[in-house]
């Protein structure tokens, strides 16, 4: 986990956060070890910026990873930072239940399993007649 969590700080380090100066990291861990990371893209139209959460799953798709088990984010914030709620709908239905480690830069954490955050979530199951 601490590796995780080291690995999403360091991805943090290459956000483009020019507009908000809010970086943030993530790290995401695949079933068979691998860990791809992301970090926030933003975009001086705002609605088209990239969360750090949302990079490293399209990231890790497009490199034909599709199991995952936890997703490490990083930011520099005293209260820890959840994902969006995009993001939550993202890591719902390419990521399912897995665990979401929060973290900031004096290590502090807080660790919840995806299903909290996103409590009867909405996918591909709803569409199924």
């Amino acid at each position: 986990m601490k590796d995780l969590i080291e690995q999403a700080r360091q991805a943090r380090e290459n956000a483009h956060a020019p507009f908000s100066n809010f970086k943030v990291g993530a790290a995401l861990l695949t079933e068979n070890e691998k860990i791809i990371t992301g970090c926030n893209i933003e975009n001086a139209s705002y609605g088209l910026t990239m969360c750090a959460e949302r990079t490293a799953i399209f990231k890790a798709i497009s490199e034909g990873e599709t199991k995952f088990t936890r997703l490490a984010i990083v930011a520099d914030t005293e209260n820890l930072t959840p994902p969006c709620g995009a993001c939550r709908q993202i890591i719902w239905e390419f990521c399912g239940d897995v665990e979401i480690i929060l973290s900031n830069l004096s290590s502090k954490t807080e660790t919840f399993q995806m299903s909290e955050l996103l409590p009867k979530a909405f996918d591909a199951g709803f569409l199924e007649s």
